[in-house]
């Protein structure tokens, strides 16, 4: 199986190409200090020379966009997680954390002194936001930044990067997908802005690269990823050309000779189905559109099945797969997959929020 043979990436010497992804729990504290059982549940789906990139988490108060998120701008968000990367170094896994600024997909209420969330341009999304207190609201339309925030919000993206390293993280994935900050400087329907940010694809794109920069000053280039989103709409996203757009911003960053590029595709019902019954996409089609333009690792993300998976990888559009909903049900994942065990399915309701239910109690093969 192509999922089981050994691959380099940046430094690392992989043992296989089954890759846990970001996924979002809302199990930290109102602090955003990790769950107390965070080190059990990625110690449980950490293996010998595999990846796990970690959940997303706010580079800063201003980043967050739900309620129970973690952070790793603080001292105890910083110890929080040492004892995760323990959990995972002790099993042999390489873990990277995923940087993350919702940018305008936020609330006031969770926003220090009740600002309002922040944004390229004065656009409100559609749909609703999340709150601690209020449940589901209407979003509200953002504050555009100026250029002297922008500068703010890079340093807080080095900060949170060497708070990283300090919380003994192999590396970090910078996030610039699902509609969250970074994706909407890209996409010319969230940047209305006339200045060095906006107008030319060069410009949109001008935020995620020197984000980048100011990364690469606390790690190597070759410790770093990159998750983008091309045509997707979540979070009320889009561009009037995202092909030229990915084009560009894929090229450029094969260029910089980034760890890997993580990149999403449209879901499938597969990880909600019982094992084997759904295929899930043939081949990876948003992998296969850039892959010409990136010429390091490709991480496909997005319904994936054993079958689909291997088809992809044969196919060389990609070069791993992150399974999603899978790892959350399958404690074991790597192996259920190289054995073609049955697995567990995924209980939707305890995805979010809670405790070491639907969280560290799926069982594992005996």
């Amino acid at each position: 199986m192509r999922l089981f043979s050994p691959l380099k990436v940046g430094p690392f010497n992989l043992e296989h190409r089954v890759v846990m992804p970001p996924l979002t729990r809302m199990r930290a504290s109102a602090d955003g200090v990790p769950s107390p059982f965070a080190a059990v549940y990625y110690g449980q789906r950490a293996t010998e020379g595999g990846l796990i990139i970690g959940e997303a988490t706010q580079i800063s108060r201003q980043g967050q966009g739900y309620p129970q998120t973690p952070g790793i701008f603080t001292a105890a968000q910083v110890a929080g997680w040492q004892e995760v990367t323990r959990a995972v170094h002790e099993k042999g896994g390489v873990m990277f954390l995923q940087l993350w600024h919702v940018g305008r997909i936020s609330h006031s209420s969770l926003q220090e002194n009740g600002a309002l969330p922040v944004a390229p341009s004065a656009v409100r999304p559609a749909g609703n936001a999340f709150t601690p207190s209020f449940g589901r609201v209407p979003f509200e339309t953002p504050h555009a930044l100026e250029v002297v925030e922008i500068q703010k919000i890079i340093s807080d993206y080095r900060n949170a990067a060497a708070h990283a390293k300090e919380a003994g993280f192999d590396g970090v994935e910078v996030h610039g997908a699902n509609g969250y900050l970074l994706q909407q400087f890209l996409e010319d329907k969230t940047n209305r802005r006339i200045d060095s940010y906006g107008g030319t694809v060069e410009n949109r794109a001008r935020l995620l690269f020197e984000v980048l920069d100011a990364v690469a000053e606390v790690w190597p280039i070759e410790r770093i990823g990159v998750r983008l989103s091309p045509y997707c709409q979540v979070g009320d996203i889009e561009d009037s050309n995202p092909e030229e757009l990915y084009s560009y911003v894929t090229e450029r960053l094969s260029v910089e000779r980034i760890s890997y590029l993580h990149l999403i595709e449209s879901q499938t019902s597969w990880a909600t189905a019982s094992a084997g019954s759904v295929k899930g996409p043939s081949l990876a089609s948003v992998a296969s559109l850039f892959r010409p333009h990136f010429t390091g690792p490709i991480i496909a993300s997005g319904g994936f099945s054993p079958d689909s998976a291997e088809e992809a990888l044969k196919a060389d559009t990609v070069d791993m797969i992150a399974f999603g909903r899978p790892f959350i049900a399958n404690p074991d994942l790597p192996r259920r997959l190289q054995l073609g065990a049955a697995l567990n399915l995924a209980d939707s309701s305890t995805f979010y929020g809670g405790g070491e239910k639907g969280y560290t109690d799926y069982p594992r093969l005996v």
